[in-house]
């Protein structure tokens, strides 16, 4: 069931105090982040859950094979790059909408759509 998250949109992330517990806590700071996390992949409609989830455990394996902060950055920013710009990503995704857009409705929705003009 989807949770309502409006309580969770109203509260503001704070950078300095996430920074400071990760610097004076690693354990805590980690400990919390992954009950932000979790909190924020529950309160996702249930239908994106399950993928929200599997994208968490690949960015959690970066940094667990990262060999310090700075290269979990860098390897989760080109799994984010990958994610625009590979063959069937973000951009390429746009573009076929965008394409698609100009074709007339029966190549989009098929030949059995039944047109309504406007008028």
């Amino acid at each position: 069931m989807h949770n309502n998250h409006n309580s969770a949109s109203k509260a503001k992330f704070n950078f300095d105090m996430w920074a400071q517990l990760a610097r004076e806590n690693p354990e805590e700071f980690e400990r919390k982040r992954r009950i932000a996390v979790a909190s924020v992949i529950s309160n996702a409609p249930a239908s994106m859950q399950n993928r929200l989830r599997g994208l968490q455990w690949r960015i959690d394996m970066e940094i667990k094979r990262s060999k310090n902060p700075l290269d979990g950055c860098i390897r989760i920013n080109r799994m984010m790059i990958d994610k625009v710009y590979a063959p069937g990503g973000l951009l390429e995704s746009l573009r076929r909408l965008t394409d698609n857009h100009s074709l007339p409705a029966e190549k989009i929705f098929g030949a059995s759509a039944k047109i309504i003009p406007l008028r």
